[in-house]
């Protein structure tokens, strides 16, 4: 066995430089701490990167889908199709409109739901379908968009980890109504906060609505709607953190790209034709013989930072018992969670790192 100076690699690292801190206490100095000109300029720039026409930004990902969901008018009693190998966010912002959360298996190689397994499930109460670009590769969303324009169903866009993927040169969040996070582990961040991309005006207005109490004039309430505003502190971060985004990108992308290169053991992530993963987790699964928590536990005793996203599906969390029925059948679901983990990948890496990396996945 190759012996290696022992390093500490953590699988995210935020960068927060000196325009970000600038930009923070210009805000601080202005005294306008709460949604302003700073989150305004922040929806604009955010809307012309993803290529849409409206970007209205959130507290956090998860009230933006809730968000999204409510602009769309998703009522209680509605269903809503999902996967089950994803952040629990997804399915309690179903739960959050009190519609119904209906759970369809994925496709081995990126993670996706299908439009097969989606047509499959359709009923008479579906109102949206809501595919996740997991770990930054996009779902299927060209086809999954024909499908909901074939039975009138709502496209909303869980692109939390996908910040500038696309498929065939156009960007998640543009092809139905997208909903992004900006949690300090993703591809850029704002601290907390989230965002509602959509080419819809309709839609854009009644987002603006939900965010902020239901009010479109100041104390005149015309729906239900909550405190989901984005403040400029974190908005100032997200306009200095977009900037930098697209070399975040190109380094995330040649990480990656020198780790499948490398690597032997583990089955290392698919691409599919005409998409642009942007790797907000590099994940790979492993094969038979190797156990997967094991592994894990070897790359941490060693300073590798690699972890497990998702262990437990939503399908199998004990708040779901009452939407799951005994015949629910999510097979692939349920071998990947004991296979899948991932590993560093960020753009703070070094060529080391990455070596570092190789070499004690290649000893698993």
């Amino acid at each position: 066995m190759q012996i290696l100076t022992k390093r500490k690699i953590d699988i995210s690292k935020p960068e927060i430089g000196d325009e970000e801190k600038q930009a923070v206490m210009e805000v601080l100095d202005s005294g306008m701490l709460v949604q302003g000109e700073k989150v305004k300029q922040f929806e604009e720039d955010f809307a012309d990167y993803c290529g849409v026409d409206h970007a209205i930004a959130t507290s956090n990902g998860t009230t933006a889908l809730s968000v999204a969901l409510m602009a769309h008018d998703i009522h209680a009693g509605d269903e809503v199709i999902i996967p089950s190998f994803t952040f629990m966010a997804t399915a309690t912002s179903v739960l959050s409109v009190g519609a119904i959360p209906v759970f369809v298996d994925i496709e081995p190689d990126t993670f996706s739901i299908t439009p097969d397994a989606i047509e499959a499930v359709i009923t008479d109460k579906t109102r949206a379908v809501m595919p996740v670009h997991l770990y930054g590769h996009p779902a299927y969303v060209k086809e999954i968009a024909e499908l909901c324009k074939k039975y009138n169903l709502v496209l909303i866009e869980d692109s939390a980890q996908a910040h500038g993927a696309a498929v065939d040169g156009k960007r998640v969040g543009s092809f139905g109504t997208g909903c992004f996070s900006f949690y300090p582990s993703k591809n850029m961040t704002t601290g907390e906060g989230g965002i509602v991309t959509t080419n819809d005006e309709t839609v854009a207005a009644k987002a603006r609505m939900a965010r902020n109490h239901g009010m479109n004039t100041r104390y005149l309430h015309e729906s239900i709607g909550f405190n989901y505003r984005m403040t400029n502190i974190s908005a100032a971060i997200g306009i200095e953190q977009l900037k930098k985004l697209p070399r975040w990108t190109q380094q995330r992308i040649a990480n990656a790209s020198y780790l499948s290169e490398n690597i032997k053991t583990v089955k290392v992530p698919t691409v599919r034709d005409g998409c642009e993963h942007v790797f907000h987790q590099y994940t790979v699964v492993t094969p038979d013989g190797i156990n997967r928590d094991d592994a894990v536990q070897y790359l941490n005793d060693n300073g590798i930072g690699a972890r497990v996203y998702y262990p437990t599906p939503i399908h199998m969390q004990p708040i779901m018992t009452a939407f799951v029925s005994d015949d629910l059948d999510l097979p692939v679901t349920e071998d990947l969670r004991h296979r899948v983990f991932s590993l560093p990948v960020h753009p703070a890496l070094k060529q080391a790192d990455l070596e570092y990396i190789v070499a004690y996945v290649n000893q698993l």
